[in-house]
């Protein structure tokens, strides 16, 4: 029977070749006890010496710990996963073997902590294995976009919540627009997305959009009478929250930023605005578009995120762009308008047909509609803090004034 005795200290692998070989031999012929003692001993071992060995050497230990783990219960698998998740040169073979054992107590350490694990083991254990697996993957300090894409596709709840919580947690566009829209139904995931700082702009403002038009949908079912009210409340809500989005946006931050230096040095173009839209770059299509035409960056904002390409077409006129740069405005994946060449021909009939000046003017009446919200917000906030007295005629007065301005931004 073999030495189960085996020292502790560091030495050369060399010097416990015969022991190892020896162990390999009574695998095979072992009780469980004995298998074991032997798997602890040989970890200790491993754990002893990790640093300095060779990758033959880990190879070597990769192949006995695999052998001794196999048909041993559930509470040893689950201490050998403990003892080597945090390993940086664990056994990886052994590793991924843990990895994808069904019991979420011997997977779940090496899932959430190996180093071991690549990429592509992470996707195919997030596309296979059950949901636990995945919620313990969601856990991971750093988690790529192909991983956390899997993770918030095919994840429940609980995966995706956790998922929105990690802020190493690396989402492609396609996942972000994913998680907005599974957000439109979860308002804890909406909170959630709405406190990380690396959500694509234009996602955000999509589901902000989305989330305005159910909550103005409750109110009128409530109370039918008030649509014009509750129709202003809730835009004057969805616009504040606008501009905080923006003012803590990175990506607008950074295309505001570059517009500035950019167009200090040259004056902007209609090229500065083509490029980005046909890259897709939302934040620098918007910025560019708004310098170009001297828009209101919330009107561009809406007018490319809005599923009718109406807005954007008379934006992209007023500004004096040619259809081949409208077109790229109207195409662009943001707002998912999903347009097909017929849409795009009688689309370019109606932008040959409308007249600059025309544009310009519909765009004015939009830019003084959004000036006058604000205005009537502005007023409506000092009203609510203590003043003095005032005469019933002048509180009349105020009264008749707000209401001609409310009646003006319902036109």
């Amino acid at each position: 029977m073999a030495n189960t005795d085996l020292p502790l200290r560091n030495p050369p692998l060399s010097d416990h070749q015969p022991i190892i070989d020896e162990l390999v031999g009574t695998i095979a012929t072992g009780d469980v006890k004995q298998r074991l003692r032997i798997l602890q001993r040989v970890t200790d071992l491993f754990m002893a010496g990790s640093r300095g060995y060779s990758d033959r050497q880990i190879a070597l230990f990769d192949d006995v710990l695999q052998r001794l783990a196999a048909d041993i219960e559930v509470k040893a698998r689950a201490r050998l996963a403990s003892q080597l998740a945090g390993v940086g040169k664990a056994p990886p073979k052994l590793i991924r073997l843990l990895a994808f054992d069904d019991e979420i107590k011997v997977a779940g350490p090496v899932l959430t902590r190996s180093e071991q694990l690549s990429d592509a083991d992470l996707v195919e254990n997030a596309s296979t294995k059950s949901q636990q697996h995945l919620f313990t993957i969601a856990h991971r300090l750093k988690l790529s976009e192909a991983v956390t894409d899997v993770l918030v596709e095919r994840g429940d709840r609980r995966v995706v919540h956790k998922v929105a919580r990690n802020t190493g947690a690396h989402s492609s566009l396609a996942g972000y627009g994913r998680l907005t829209n599974r957000a439109r139904h979860d308002r804890k995931l909406l909170l959630a997305l709405a406190q990380r700082g690396d959500v694509p702009r234009q996602h955000f403002l999509k589901l902000l959009e989305n989330e305005s038009a159910a909550v103005r949908a409750k109110l009128l079912a409530a109370n039918p009478s008030a649509a014009a009210a509750i129709r202003d409340a809730v835009d004057d809500v969805a616009t504040t929250i606008q501009h905080e989005v923006r003012a803590a946006s990175p990506q607008h931050v950074a295309a505001t930023r570059d517009a500035f230096f950019r167009f200090k040095l040259h004056p902007v173009t209609e090229v500065n605005v083509h490029s980005p839209a046909h890259a897709q770059e939302f934040e620098k299509a918007v910025v560019a578009l708004s310098k170009l035409g001297g828009f209101p960056v919330d009107l561009v904002e809406r007018a490319l995120l809005d599923q009718h390409e109406d807005m954007v077409l008379i934006l992209a006129k007023a500004a004096g762009c040619s259809w081949t740069t409208a077109r790229e405005l109207a195409v662009m994946q943001a707002a998912k308008r999903n347009l097909t060449d017929d849409d795009l021909a009688i689309a370019f009939e109606r932008y040959k047909k409308l007249e600059q000046g025309a544009a310009q003017n519909i765009v004015k009446f939009f830019t003084k509609r959004l000036e006058l919200r604000k205005l009537l917000d502005r007023a409506q906030s000092g009203a609510a803090k203590p003043a003095a007295k005032t005469s019933g005629k002048k509180r009349a007065a105020e009264r008749g004034s707000r209401e001609r301005n409310a009646q003006l931004v319902d036109v």
